[in-house]
């Protein structure tokens, strides 16, 4: 899967042993998509790539991940591995306009009609109501 957005927090590495006496890091980071409701996801990279991703507040990147489920005393619990980040560019799915560009023109619900030179078509008119309607609205 992938995600596109800007890091907005980058939390400081996390590192131990592990119970078999291997050395395992883990990076935390938390990206905030560029939509008309932008949603925060809190992500990770493990072990080497941890160093292999660097990431700094502000980057504009394409994150590609896996999300995973374990259980742990009855209880689960899902994280979102990051495996891959590259910069992004302005034409990635989900990256903002540039300065002084438009948004596309989005796509409209069922029954709208294809939009006129001017925009899209309105609604179609609601029926007039009946005298036997007694609902207040």
């Amino acid at each position: 899967m992938e995600i596109v957005g800007r890091i907005i927090v980058a939390l400081p590495e996390m590192s131990g042993t592990s119970k078999a006496g291997n050395p395992w890091k883990k990076r935390e980071y938390v990206l905030e998509t560029q939509e008309n409701y932008p949603k925060k996801v809190h992500f990770d990279f493990f072990g080497e790539r941890a160093d292999q991703y660097p990431l700094n507040v502000g980057d504009f990147i394409k994150l590609s991940f896996d999300i995973e489920s374990r259980e742990y005393n009855g209880r689960w619990f899902t994280s979102i591995r990051g495996w891959k980040s590259e910069p992004a560019t302005a034409d990635a799915p989900g990256a903002m306009p540039a300065p002084g560009q438009a948004f596309p023109d989005p796509v409209p619900p069922v029954g709208y009609g294809a939009p006129a030179a001017g925009g899209y078509q309105a609604a179609p008119a609601m029926p007039a109501p009946s005298q036997t309607d007694d609902l207040p609205f």
